[in-house]
């Protein structure tokens, strides 16, 4: 089977996101084909080059999605291909623009797919839509847009600044359009379309079943909808947040109701997709695949960490609330003197550095240092460290120093760290957050987020019943082993390939290097060299000879 496997920002690219996950599911469905095509996020990301790809891999082929505007070939469009220009994005920035609740959202929902393959064929007959959609005859459409009559407020109040910038967001958005790669000679010979994400990495496969029929898969580990909501900071200007929020609300809805089958990594996931119009009878969850060996020692030796030492590990940022953490831990402190706080981890950007300070001198505040005696030199209770340091050089091994695992985040996805922690056997506390109780499933301690008391009572009761920590961290890890692994990863999306193949075959007749037909190119029972009749002899009613 060829799998013609999309990503953006991500897998081949060294730097790129969810590059592990992408890499050990091609690698571990080495009996298959895989063409990738990849949409890149910056130049560095270019400049860092590709992973070492396995001998599956057939194909790979690129394009950006950073680059200025005044980059890729501008093309100038005759009057006729204007005319079309003009009339298929403005049906889809009136869609954008149109209200979509009760019985209008599936006429809306139908005039942006209507306008967005209009768009498409446009782009593959004349040219990319690149210099259409910053022209001034772009920005016009989308005012346009913005003023008729049952526009929302917000949009009706842009400005030309607003304009732009919404503008400018489309084009890099809408770039996959403009892409040669839906033809027989690249996915259009696929058997099998698989978006890594949402949105953008989504596209492509929405138009490779346009133009060829390739079905489709989407796998959706973080939400894509979910996450530009999330990034869109207190600065951007109203119309700008709505006019960028309707659009990616009805891309997510047009990939939801074209892809054969998808699979939201957790129930959190999967509710965003129902939300957005996904029919629950395509939608099969998947958990991420980790590797569990590293942690096969500390999950498995005798527990050989410090009863009294709480461990926090994961990307330093305002999201894990370590503050609220650190006044839990004075909670802990105070009923139990002899407990620790070890933090290990790097911040995540200029703001996860500012945050770390941040944190650092709360601790400096809550825990002043402490010394046993009087010619001792004191030390903090709370630690910092970051992996690869002499106190913390590897995850597992950081993961087995303390008696219990913690996570404290208000915002969480999927919680990787979690898992981690499972697969060493440990007992753990978490906040109610993303995917965390589902991950847990009872084999842990879940409290509320933004509550230090809750987090220290848990805590609490965690390290004064060693035997409740030992019965938690076996079921932890048995429970990470059946659901969380690589290998149950691999095996699912194996079903699912062929699940899909076996319902939507690609009715081509395709043929590899050989000259030999390829499989599932065609359905089975197209190679039947005779004609049957639609009811077989054997039902045909019968007449007896008469007597």
């Amino acid at each position: 089977m060829r799998t013609g496997l999309l990503t953006e920002g991500g897998y081949p690219y060294a730097s790129g996101d969810a590059g592990l996950w992408c890499d050990r599911l091609v690698r571990g469905l080495g009996q298959h084909e895989f063409d990738l095509y990849a949409l890149s996020r910056s130049r560095h990301q270019e400049e860092q080059g590709l992973l070492p790809l396995p001998p599956q891999v057939t194909r790979v082929r690129t394009a950006p999605l950073w680059t200025a505007e005044g980059d890729g070939g501008a093309v100038g469009y005759g009057r006729r291909a204007r005319r079309r220009f003009t009339e298929h994005y403005g049906e889809l920035a009136g869609a954008v623009c149109a209200a979509a609740d009760g019985s209008a959202s599936g006429t809306v929902a139908d005039r942006f797919a209507n306008a967005l393959y209009g768009l498409a064929e446009l782009a593959r007959e004349e040219g990319g839509l690149g210099a259409a959609l910053r022209s001034d005859l772009g920005v016009r459409t989308l005012e346009r847009a913005c003023r008729a009559p049952g526009a929302p407020r917000t949009a009706r109040e842009a400005r030309v600044a607003d304009l732009l910038t919404v503008t400018g967001h489309l084009e890099r958005a809408l770039r996959p359009l403009s892409l040669d790669w839906y033809g027989e000679d690249a996915l259009g010979a696929a058997d099998l379309c698989h978006a890594a994400s949402g949105g953008p990495a989504a596209l492509p496969g929405l138009l490779a079943r346009h133009f060829c029929g390739v079905p489709l898969l989407v796998t959706e580990y973080g939400v894509h909808l979910r996450a530009h909501y999330l990034g869109q900071g207190p600065g951007a200007a109203p119309a700008v947040r709505a006019l960028l929020a309707a659009f990616h609300g009805r891309l997510a809805t047009e990939i939801y109701r074209r892809a054969e089958i998808l699979t939201p990594g957790n129930a959190h996931a999967r509710r965003w997709q129902e939300r957005c119009g996904a029919d629950r009878a395509r939608i099969r969850t998947v958990y991420p695949g980790m590797a569990a060996d590293g942690f096969t020692e500390a999950g498995e030796s005798p527990d050989g960490a410090d009863p009294d030492t709480l461990v926090w590990v994961g990307r330093v940022e305002p999201a894990k609330d370590l503050v609220s953490l650190l006044h839990a831990f004075a909670e802990v402190r105070r009923r139990e003197p002899g407990a620790r706080l070890r933090i290990v981890g790097s911040p995540g950007g200029p703001e996860g550095t500012a945050y770390l300070g941040h944190c650092r001198a709360l601790a400096a505040q809550l825990f002043p240092d402490e010394a046993e005696g009087a010619h001792a030199v004191g030390c903090n209770p709370v630690s910092f460290d970051e992996i690869g340091s002499p106190d913390a050089p590897t995850l597992p091994e950081v993961y087995a120093s303390g008696a219990v695992v913690v996570l404290s985040s208000v915002v969480e996805g999927f919680p990787t760290g979690l898992i981690e922690a499972m697969f060493c056997g440990r007992a753990t506390v978490s906040t109610d957050a993303g995917a965390v109780v589902e991950v847990i499933g009872g084999t842990g301690l879940v409290v509320p987020p933004r509550n230090p008391r809750a987090l220290a009572d848990a805590c609490v009761a965690l390290l004064r019943d060693p035997e409740r920590r030992a019965r938690l961290g076996a079921a932890a890890r048995a429970r990470a082993l059946e659901l969380f692994t690589v290998e149950q990863n691999v095996a699912a999306f194996h079903g699912i390939y062929l699940e899909i193949v076996s319902h939507c075959p690609v009715r081509r007749d395709l043929l590899d290097a050989s000259g030999a037909p390829l499989p599932f190119a065609a359905p089975a029972e197209s190679h039947v060299p005779a004609h049957w009749p639609a009811t077989p002899t054997w039902a045909l009613p019968t007449t007896e000879p008469a007597r």
